[in-house]
C-alpha cells in the first residue's frame, strides 16, 4: 500500500511537471504573439509562479479540512479548466486572460509542491529521504516530456497555433485526477499521537525548523535568479547561439531531479544536514564559476552544480523540516514553509531580469555568495541539536487517517 502510494504521486510528478515545462515551454512564444508590448511576452510565466506563492497557504488549509487526496484531486481538477481557458483564450487573442489562467495552473503546483510531504507521510521516519527523492526525481521525465508534447501538439487544434497543446494539458491533469482517486491515506507510522498541538509560532521558533525554511528559500531562490538569469547572460549579452542556451538550460534541468537517484539514501547514510551543505557548497562554486568567465564551459558546469546543489539543499531541508513538527502540525508547518518559499522564489524570478541588465551578471553572482555562506553557518549550528521527537505513546497503536482527523485504527 505504501508503495502504491509512493508510485502514484511519482507518476502524478511527472504528468504535472510535464504540464509545467509546455507552459514555461509556450508561454513565451503565444506572450510574444499576444501581448500588446514585447516586454511582456514572459509575464505569463511570471504569474505561473506567482500563483504558486499565492495558493500555498490555501492548499495546506483545504488538505488540512478534506484530506491530501481530495486536495490533489480539485487542484488538478482546476488546472484542467485553466488549461481549457487558456486554449480559449489563445483562439481569441485574450492575452489579459491568458495571463489569469497561468495563476491557476501555478496554484495547483502549490498543491504539487506537497506531493513531497504526502510521500514522506506514507513511509516511515528512516525512509523519508528516499520516498522524498523518488517524487522528486520523476520531474527528469516531466522535463523531457513537456516541450515535446508542446512541440507535436501545437497545431492540433484549427484555432491558433498552441491550443491543441493546452487540450492535450488539460488531458494530463484529467489523468492525474484518476491515479489521485486511488492514493491511500493510510499512514505508515503505527503511532499513538498524543499532547497539544502547538500554535505555529511555537513551530516557527525551533532552530532546526528556521534552518529548513531557510534552506529552502536560498535553494529556490538562488536557482530560479541564476537560472532565469542565464538565458540572458549567455545569449542576450555574450552572444552565445539559442542552441547552446538551451543545452545548459536543459542540463540544469536534468542535474535538479537526477540527482534524487541518490540524495535520499545519502541523507539516510550522512543525514540532512551534511547534504545540505554539499549543496550549499555546490552553489558557492557554481558563483565561483560564472565570475571565472563567460564561456560556454562556465555556463555549462556552472549550471549543472547549480542543479546538484538544489536538489541537495531543497532535499535535507524537506527531511529537516518533517523532523520539527508532530504530525497534526503538519498542514500549518508545510504550509508556512512553502509559502516562504514560493514567495521568494517568485521575487527572484520577477527580479532577474532587471538585475542583470542594472546590476550586471558578475554582481548577482557576488551578491548570492554571502548568503550561501550564512545558510552553511546555519546548517553547521543546527546540525549540533537532536532532532525533534514527535509526541507519541510507546504502544505500537495503527491509526488511519480521516481528512484531517487521526484515529485509531
Amino acid at each position: 500500500m505504501i508503495q502504491r502510494n509512493i508510485l502514484l504521486l511519482s507518476l502524478s510528478q511527472v504528468l504535472a511537471l510535464t504540464g509545467t515545462t509546455i507552459v514555461i515551454f509556450s508561454g513565451p512564444i503565444i506572450g510574444t504573439q499576444l501581448a500588446p508590448t514585447p516586454s511582456l511576452a514572459t509575464l505569463s510565466n511570471a504569474l505561473q509562479v506567482v500563483g504558486v506563492a499565492l495558493f500555498t497557504i490555501p492548499a495546506s488549509m483545504i488538505m488540512h479540512r478534506f484530506g491530501r487526496r481530495i486536495g490533489f484531486i480539485a487542484s488538478a481538477g482546476m488546472a484542467a479548466l485553466g488549461a481549457l481557458g487558456a486554449a480559449y483564450a489563445i483562439s481569441h487573442h485574450n492575452f489579459a486572460l491568458f495571463c489569469a489562467l497561468m495563476l491557476l495552473i501555478g496554484g495547483n503546483n502549490a498543491f504539487v509542491q506537497q506531493y513531497r510531504f504526502a510521500a514522506a507521510e506514507s513511509v516511515s521516519g528512516d525512509q523519508v529521504g528516499r520516498a522524498v527523492s523518488l517524487v522528486l526525481l520523476a520531474g527528469v521525465l516531466g522535463g523531457f516530456l513537456g516541450p515535446e508534447i508542446a512541440r507535436r501538439s501545437k497545431d492540433l487544434l484549427p484555432f491558433g497555433e498552441y491550443t491543441g497543446a493546452y487540450l492535450v494539458l488539460a488531458l494530463i491533469y484529467a489523468f492525474v485526477i484518476l491515479l489521485m482517486v486511488f492514493l491511500s491515506s493510510v499512514r505508515a507510522q503505527n503511532v499513538n499521537y498524543v499532547g497539544v498541538e502547538r500554535p505555529l509560532p511555537a513551530i516557527i521558533a525551533q532552530p532546526r525548523y528556521q534552518v529548513a525554511v531557510l534552506a529552502g528559500v536560498v535553494a529556490y531562490g538562488v536557482m530560479s535568479l541564476l537560472m532565469t538569469a542565464t538565458p540572458i547572460s549567455m545569449h542576450t549579452i555574450h552572444g552565445h547561439t539559442l542552441q547552446a542556451t538551451a543545452w545548459v538550460i536543459q542540463s540544469h534541468v536534468i542535474a535538479m531531479f537526477l540527482p534524487s537517484l541518490v540524495s535520499g539514501s545519502l541523507i539516510t547514510r550522512f543525514g540532512a544536514p551534511r547534504i545540505m551543505g554539499l549543496g550549499v557548497i555546490a552553489m558557492v562554486i557554481c558563483a565561483a564559476l560564472d565570475l571565472a568567465g563567460v564561456g560556454l564551459i562556465n555556463y555549462w558546469t556552472a549550471l549543472v552544480l547549480l542543479g546538484v546543489g538544489w536538489n541537495f539543499l531543497f532535499v535535507g531541508g524537506t527531511v529537516l523540516l518533517t523532523e520539527s513538527y508532530n504530525p497534526p502540525e503538519r498542514f500549518k508547518a508545510q504550509g508556512f514553509n512553502d509559502f516562504v518559499v514560493f514567495g521568494v522564489q517568485a521575487l527572484a524570478s520577477l527580479s532577474a531580469g532587471v538585475l542583470i541588465y542594472t546590476a550586471g551578471w558578475a554582481a548577482m553572482n557576488l551578491m548570492v555568495i554571502p548568503v550561501l555562506f550564512l545558510v552553511l553557518v546555519a546548517i553547521f549550528l543546527v546540525a549540533r541539536h537532536p532532532a525533534h521527537k514527535p509526541d507519541v505513546d510507546e504502544a505500537p497503536t495503527p491509526i488511519v487517517e480521516m481528512g484531517d482527523k487521526i484515529q485509531p485504527g
